[in-house]
């Protein structure tokens, strides 16, 4: 079973810094969509992510048609969006055997809304106030892998986890 985070034509390069760094956190893929609204060489997209870029699984993908020929079952693909119905702790992630693709919009206008409502069954939210327009999408892209990860049962990582150097003396 392989999880991955799927951005759709991504803006912000430290968001999609961030990401990547929860992406190794995780092992989990990192799918952007393009276009991209930064080029990857960006020194924000690098600083974001450190010097974790070597431990990431990233995946280009030239626009929503050519990522969704990447995917073996759409039932295992989930929209996240703050238009939806259902919350994504209320989803079932824990299924053997599958890649699960968890795919988040564009910082300024999300997904797209005929894309949205053509897998309205695989929509996701986060709950929030109204205050708000939206969350940060690395924040949100943070909160679903690791529940995702926690119905999984933290599969393939570490649960302690020392550095030589953080050891009590």
């Amino acid at each position: 079973m392989t999880n991955h985070i799927v951005l759709f034509e991504p803006l912000i390069p430290a968001n999609t810094g961030n990401i990547a760094r929860t992406c190794a956190a995780t092992d989990t893929v990192l799918d952007l969509i393009e276009p991209l609204g930064f080029k990857t060489d960006d020194k924000h997209l690098k600083r974001a992510g450190l010097d974790y870029w070597a431990s990431v699984k990233i995946r280009y993908h030239k626009n929503l048609d050519a990522f969704l020929e990447t995917v073996p079952d759409k039932n295992y693909l989930f929209l996240i969006s703050k238009f939806a119905e259902k919350v994504y702790t209320d989803q079932d992630f824990s299924a053997p055997d599958h890649d699960y693709y968890l795919m988040f919009g564009k910082e300024t206008t999300g997904l797209p809304e005929p894309f949205q409502r053509a897998n309205r069954e695989r929509n996701l939210r986060i709950p929030m106030t109204d205050k708000v327009r939206s969350l940060n999408l690395s924040n949100c892209a943070a909160l679903v892998i690791y529940e995702v990860l926690r119905q999984q049962h933290f599969a393939g990582l570490e649960l302690t986890h020392t550095y030589e150097h953080d050891k009590l003396k």
